[in-house]
């Protein structure tokens, strides 16, 4: 068997997606990563790099054409490494990115369980709420093109804020007239390294610009060019950054003008933002995120809930509200501190946090004995460490929540988790990322089996409203809903008449009664169409 050979040309059919959304086709058995391609396209690929396992090549002929093929929206497209998939319609990178999830837990976590159906965004366009721009050292803000660091100058990004676009056209200008240098990696010399941009639901932006040094050149003007270019900005923060690395934000901040947080909603709480405080980029869909994470979490109310990497607060605060008792740990001190105000802020009294490591918290509270009937955690990319994964097994909790922005990394933790008694139960993936390779799963892990053979329960159908387990959500996620994008409270008798004016079938209990006589209060117009959004956003109707 012969491997591919570079500059040929050889006709192949795409077969599926790798992780970067490249195109996988197989020629004389060696994988082929194509680049701009579609599943189940014929192509003629030119090999332009061969390596021991892969290759890599690019379409100079099409043979078949997928249905899901579509001109790229963005000019930028393919000079910046931001997105993969904006050659194909939604729908076909919906699919890809719950198969790579698929994949993962399959290949590298050993597990059988099917992921249910991806949940994709109902806003795939400037949806990200922070935005960080590169800035080269002739000046360019733009954003990386894919695998190096070269920066690709742009005006506008089509998953960006408007306010971001505008704060880094403000910089770009504000660069150039001054001739403040932008930072070299090569070298460690220059000024300005990053624009950071937070941007909350109300269009409100907090701007940090990182410097490697103390301070900028004119920041006057600088503010006053920012303020400017983005009028509803509450504060223009220095972040400090003289490391040799590629992590973006530094330890020290400097606020130059009005404040160093930025308020935002999710979940029906309000949380306070610092510049280092993590915070899922997009809103909306964090909060389809989180209601699945509660609802894996399954929680009753008599339960404590231990939340490792809690950032600000957002799940920690989230299931605070089902839950006995939460508690947060997370590493960075300015997040942990917007964790208690976001607490106290939001009333809640039954959540406490610690500042530190997550491997150094979790093997302390273990030796000191602490049990909860449920842990979360949402690691960085890179996972969970060894010592996090014993020592989440020694507290032994009941079931492990665990969110995740990488599938290979939750993969192989699922897989070490078997090997401490979690099976995995459920997964689903939800796209926080449209257009990018990126996707979040969030899984339940349950601590042992079930012997069925043990166990008898007894039930009548007829005491049991089963629409609520084949219509896509329940009646508690319809409310919360309902609740938190209209502000009213609807009943479940409320619920189950939309439903019947919709054609869906509820429980006998939920029925009118047989009784021509008897009256039911009826839904309200205005409750009503709160209820049939509700059923819009959850795929009922």
């Amino acid at each position: 068997m012969t491997s591919p050979v570079k500059n040929q040309v050889y006709t192949a059919e795409i077969l599926g997606y790798s992780s970067e959304g490249l195109g996988i086709a197989r020629i004389h058995g060696q994988v082929v990563f194509v680049h701009d391609a579609i599943r189940g396209e014929v192509c003629d690929i030119l090999i332009m790099k061969v390596g021991k396992s892969a290759a890599f090549g690019k379409v100079v002929a099409w043979h078949t054409v997928s249905p899901h093929r579509r001109e790229p929206d963005c000019p930028y497209y393919r000079r910046c490494g931001g997105c993969a998939y904006r050659h194909m319609d939604y729908a076909e990178e919906l699919w890809a990115k719950g198969q790579r999830v698929q994949d993962a837990l399959t290949r590298l976590g050993g597990s059988h369980v099917q992921v249910e159906e991806i949940l994709g965004a109902s806003q795939p366009l400037h949806y990200r709420n922070k935005s960080q721009y590169p800035v080269s050292p002739d000046g360019k803000v733009g954003f990386y093109r894919a695998r190096t660091h070269c920066v690709t100058d742009l005006t506008a990004c089509l998953i960006q804020k408007p306010q971001a676009d505008a704060a880094a056209g403000a910089l770009r200008t504000y660069l150039a007239e001054y001739r403040v240098p932008g930072y070299d990696e090569q070298t460690g010399t220059g000024l300005v390294r990053h624009l950071y941009v937070r941007t909350n639901a109300s269009g409100q932006s907090l701007l940090c610009v990182v410097v490697n040094g103390e301070a900028l050149p004119h920041e006057d003007a600088l503010v006053s060019a920012l303020r400017r270019a983005v009028p509803d900005a509450v504060g223009v923060v220095l972040g400090v950054n003289t490391r040799r690395d590629n992590v973006i934000l530094g330890d020290r901040y400097r606020t130059l003008w009005g404040r160093d947080t930025l308020t935002d909603t999710l979940c029906g709480h309000t949380f306070r933002l610092s510049i280092p405080s993590f915070y899922q980029v997009n809103r909306d869909q964090a909060q389809v995120l989180y209601r699945r994470a509660v609802d894996y979490a399954g929680l009753t109310g008599t339960e404590l809930v231990l939340d490792l990497y809690c950032g600000a607060g957002t799940i920690t605060l989230t299931m605070a509200d089902r839950a006995k008792k939460v508690i947060g740990a997370e590493i960075v001190p300015a997040a942990v501190e917007n964790a208690r105000e976001n607490a106290a802020a939001n009333g809640i009294e039954n959540a406490e946090f610690f500042c530190g490591d997550a491997g150094d918290i979790a093997s302390k509270l273990a030796a000191e004995k602490l049990h909860p009937d449920v842990i979360c955690v949402d690691p960085p990319r890179k996972g969970l460490a060894p010592e996090v994964i014993d020592a989440m097994a020694r507290m032994g909790p009941q079931r492990i929540v665990y969110v995740s922005c990488d599938p290979a990394t939750l993969g192989r933790d699922v897989k070490l988790l078997a090997q401490k008694g979690y099976r995995l139960t459920r997964a689903t993936a939800v796209d926080l990322f449209p257009g990018t390779a990126h996707v979040e799963t969030v899984v339940l892990l349950s601590k042992g089996e079930v012997d069925s053979k043990k166990i008898r329960v007894e039930f009548s159908l007829e005491d049991m409203d089963m629409s609520e387990f084949q219509d896509g959500a329940t009646y508690t996620q319809i409310k919360d809903y309902v609740l938190e994008h209209s502000g009213l409270k609807v009943s479940n008798l409320y619920i189950s008449q939309i439903k019947r004016k919709c054609g869906i079938g509820v429980g006998k209990n939920y029925n009118l009664p047989k009784s021509e006589d008897s009256r039911q209060p009826q839904c309200p117009p205005e409750k009503e169409k709160a209820i049939r959004e509700a059923f819009k956003y959850f795929g009922i109707i």
